[in-house]
Parts: structure tokens; sequence; C-alpha cells
């Protein structure tokens, strides 16, 4: 990789320390936050009370990191919010007012199986970075965040449909709610996903961006055993264009199942979408023309509804990877050890071919079966990354893809950007 970015880990004493991951990880123009737990940093415990009181020290804790960095909770792109128990988010709707009271960033809410402590709740940010992380060159000029809503997609009162920043649309997970009515649409699973899908591409068109712009989804399923049929409609919208059919792309994606979805949704899509033009003021024809790259390896798992890696301007965005070993296509043999081992290693294949190192993963996702054996998992991860720097969620979840007990996708910079090629 060039040197004209640096990936930047950081930590402060004013929020939890985790030795197995960073706080924050800046790279360009993202602050990529590690998913906070209610711990209050001076005794390292849960707080005391209920949900009321560990999303108010979520929020206390990513607002300690951010005012670290010497960002503002104003300058959070997107919120994710996980939560034990969907009956919850009232209560944390509350506590989430008193920490946005004008500027609403995008947001997704899902209730999850378990969490790490036992806690009840969980939030995540991601923020951005406005000059960039370029040793001693800050960002000429001045990025602007832009908000976006549409009356074609749902309207919520607590999040934005889609906050652009330098060269990423961040979207909010969209429920399968028809944008007139307010109401869920009638059906079953089938008909949910449409409609999902459809309301991202309202959102994007209201922006005039492609469909096919999109590089990465997140499928958030209450059955996972509804893939299949999720996955015909899904044909249906990708690929979206001409070129994109005649290239035959698909984004990254990652499907989790979830324990609950607000409304009682079966299913509900997050999109993160590019944004070729960036945001900062400038002329026409002093615009970036990057692109969007797709790249697979036969040294990693092939799925046709995704892409290993789709990468532009300063990230690569992976799919999730399960223990599957490429050759066979089956999970691999042994317990939750050697199922994470499988999962880094295939990451760390699509990594290599595309130029890359581990040590360019600015953020992780773990997603695990059974949340009690996280220790047995941490041994295996200390391995891939012993400096502990990449941000980091775990989420318990009640059942994966194939029957695995873990699932892993990352967040890879990429220094060099993806302009058109010469």
């Amino acid at each position: 990789m060039s040197n004209d970015n640096a990936v930047l880990a950081r930590n402060t004493d004013q929020a939890p320390i985790n030795p197995l991951c960073a706080q924050t990880v800046a790279f360009s123009h993202y602050n990529n936050l590690s998913a906070q737990l209610p711990i209050d940093p001076k005794s390292g415990q849960l707080v005391a009370g209920g949900v009321r009181e560990q999303a108010a020290q979520c929020f206390e804790n990513i607002k300690a990191i951010a005012e670290s960095i010497e960002h503002r909770m104003t300058d959070v792109v997107r919120i994710t919010v996980f939560v034990k128990n969907i009956d919850d988010v009232d209560t944390v709707d509350e506590v989430y007012r008193t920490f946005f009271t004008s500027y609403l960033p995008t947001r997704t809410v899902v209730a999850v199986a378990a969490l790490p402590l036992d806690a009840l709740v969980q939030v995540e940010a991601l923020l951005s970075n406005g000059v960039g992380t370029i040793p001693n060159a800050p960002q000429p000029g001045d990025l602007i965040r832009l908000a976006n809503n549409t009356v074609n997609a749902p309207m919520d009162p607590l999040s934005t449909q889609t906050v652009a920043f330098s060269h990423y649309n961040n979207l909010s997970a969209q429920l399968p709610i028809d944008p007139k009515s307010g109401q869920l649409v009638a059906g079953g699973i089938r008909e949910q996903t449409a409609q999902c899908l459809k309301n991202i591409k309202a959102i994007l068109e209201s922006i005039d961006v492609p469909f096919d712009d999109i590089v990465k989804i997140n499928l958030f399923l209450k059955n996972i055993a509804d893939i299949e049929v999720v996955n015909e409609v899904y044909r249906r919208f990708f690929p979206d264009s001409a070129i994109a059919r005649a290239a035959a792309y698909v984004p990254a994606r990652t499907v989790i199942e979830v324990a609950a979805l607000p409304m009682h949704a079966l299913v509900q899509i997050e999109a993160v979408v590019s944004h070729g033009d960036g945001t900062p003021p400038q002329a026409v024809e002093d615009r970036h023309g990057l692109i969007v790259e797709a790249s697979n390896t036969e040294r990693a798992p092939l799925c046709p509804m995704s892409t290993q890696t789709v990468v532009f301007s300063h990230y690569n965005n992976l799919s999730a990877q399960l223990p599957m070993d490429p050759k066979s296509g089956e999970i691999v043999a042994g317990g939750v050890k050697e199922q994470t081992e499988q999962c880094l290693k295939n990451i760390r294949e699509i990594v290599d071919s595309i130029g890359h190192v581990m040590e360019d993963v600015v953020k992780v996702n773990i997603f695990i079966k059974d949340i009690s054996a996280i220790e047995a998992v941490n041994e295996v991860y200390k391995g891939f990354f012993p400096d502990a720097t990449p941000a980091r969620r775990v989420v318990g979840v009640s059942a994966l893809p194939m029957d695995a007990l873990i699932q892993i996708d990352a967040i890879v910079s990429n220094a060099e950007g993806t302009p058109p090629p010469a």
C-alpha cells in the first residue's frame, strides 16, 4: 500500500478499553468505532439499572470517544442499536433523543439472541473524519455531510434515510413499510423483502444514485430458513443495470438471523452505497471519477449471491465469511476454534488477493451462535490481529447459514482509492 493514508487506531480512558480492539479506527474520511457496551469506564463493569441506564452509558461512551478525537455527536453518520428485547426499543429511543436533538444520523435497530456480558443493549457508531488521515496533510477544502429524505420511502422521526459523507452514502435499514400507508406491506417474507428493496431503490433514486452503486448489503432475517425465498426476490433487483448484468455484479453481503425486528417485521435490509462525487464543495470539472471494483478469489468460498469484496474509494467492503473450506464447499470439521480460524483464513485470502494485508483491516464484525464461546474465539482472533488494531463488534445469534457456529465480516482500508483505469 502507499503511504498516502494511514490506519489510525485510538483509545481513551474516558471509555471502556478492550485489549482485543481499538475504540476507534480512522482511515481516510471515516472513524470506525467498536460497538459500545454499557460499561462504566472507571469500574470496568456494567452500569447498575435497566435498559435506560445501559443505553445512556453506551451513548456516553460513544460521546467520550468522539470527543477524545476532537469530534462531536453531530459527526455521527450511522448508529446501530442492538437490543436483547425488542420491547426495550421505546425506552432506548427516549435516551437516544437526548443525544441527537437536531441532526439525525442513519440508524439500524435489531434485537439479537445475546450480547457480551449479558448486556441489554449495545450501540455502534460510524463517524465522519473531516480531515482524513493523510499524515501531516489535512484535506484541502471542507467536506460536508449531506442528510437526505424522500417521501417515496418510509420516514422515521428518529433517523435520516441516507447520510452522505465523502465517497459513501450510508442508508438507514429499511423495513418492509409501504411509504404511503406507513404500515407493513401485506403478505409474507417474499412481499416484505421486495418492499425493503423498493424502499432502498426509492431513496437512491431521490439522490440520483444508481441501484448498482450499492457496495454492501446487510440482510437481517427473523428466520434464516427464509433465505431461499429472499434470494429469489434479491435476484430480481441485482444486477439492476445492463452494465451490471454484463459484469454479473452483485454487492458484498452479510446475512444475519435476529431475534426480532421493529414492527414484528420478518426482514430488514441495510445498504452502504458509493457516492462517486464525494461531498466537498467543488466544481463539476474537479469531481472524481471513482469506480466500483468487485473482486473474487478461488482461495476463499464463492457465492453466486454476493461478491467477496467490493472496493470503492478508500474502503474494501467484505462479504461475511462462513467457516467453509473453499475446496470442499463444506463447513470445516471441529468446534468453534476451528470454525473461527477458517473464517479468518478466508478473510486473509480475500485481503491478500487484492494486494492488502490483515493490518489493513479497520473493522471486524463477529456473529456467534453461542456467546459463551467468545473466549475460545478470542484465542484464535489474537493470532490474526496481535496488535488489536481493528474496531470490533460481537453479537450472539440463534442461527447462521449452513448451521455454522460463527460468521465474520470485515471492512478493509484501501489507501490507493479506485480511480478509473488509465
